[in-house]
């Protein structure tokens, strides 16, 4: 049997980069998938990719900063598949980078609607269904800046740290409900979002970052795909609370 199989998984973001991976990985154990994310533009064929294992896969255009938008797309996913079996609140931006004093009103609002106050509104509402049901998985996807500082990114460093305060806490409040709730945190990962750095022009900087990792490269979306089934499936039913790093060994130093 399929480690998925039968499960309804609702992922935000999950149409590039690691939440496609995330979404691809779940369907190949048999999932139902949800994908919810902004309008699907330049990432149009990413559904194709993802209904190719499994047909039944759905798109929802969902701003997770938008709190009524979060809680009209969880209705979906119950109205349509009847259960929310595996939550991975995975959307996320990087920001505009600049030093404390310099960073302006509306990227700080920007990064921590999306990056916090969106995972937030998302677990409000899978947690109310998961404690309907009493069971459920959220996976909550943060990153090595939610746990030490990055210069020039303190907007996305602080949501990242909320992400694991938002995790634990809700780990020991449904602990006994049935609910499961974990965070990962990617170092480097290979992924659009990443790419807007422009890193393969810049060899030096790319070097820097990948000396920061002992594996000295950078991580892939299927690998940290593999950490999420991981994490939603039955194989860590006695993990909650818990931070799984996937980092190349970045936090080891």
């Amino acid at each position: 049997m399929k480690k998925l199989e039968h499960k309804t998984v609702f992922i935000t973001g999950g149409l590039s980069g690691i939440g496609k991976a995330c979404a691809i990985a779940a369907a190949k154990e048999g999932a139902d998938i949800v994908i919810a994310d902004r309008e699907r533009g330049a990432n149009i064929k990413a559904m194709d990719d993802i209904k190719a294992v499994q047909p039944a896969a759905i798109f929802i255009e969902c701003n997770v900063s938008v709190y009524a938008e979060v809680e009209s797309a969880v209705q979906k996913v119950i109205s349509t598949f009847g259960t929310l079996d595996v939550a991975l609140n995975n959307a996320g931006i990087g920001g505009k980078p600049g030093k404390i004093a310099d960073l302006d009103m509306e990227s700080w609002l920007k990064v921590i609607g999306i990056d916090l106050n969106g995972v937030f509104f998302c677990m409000k509402h899978e947690l109310m269904q998961m404690e309907k049901q009493k069971k459920g998985v959220i996976v909550n996807m943060s990153s090595i800046s939610g746990e030490v500082g990055y210069a020039k990114s303190a907007h996305y460093v602080a949501a990242k740290h909320g992400l694991l305060g938002l995790t634990q806490t809700a780990a020991l409040e449904y602990a006994t409900n049935g609910i499961r709730v974990n965070v990962i945190c990617p170092g480097f990962i290979d992924t659009p979002l990443l790419n807007k750095l422009d890193l393969n022009n810049q060899p030096e900087r790319r070097q820097i970052i990948l000396s920061k990792h002992p594996m000295n490269r950078l991580g892939t979306s299927e690998e940290i795909a593999a950490g999420f089934i991981f994490l939603a499936c039955d194989d860590s039913s006695f993990i909650t609370g818990t931070a799984l790093n996937i980092d190349g060994g970045y936090l080891a130093q």
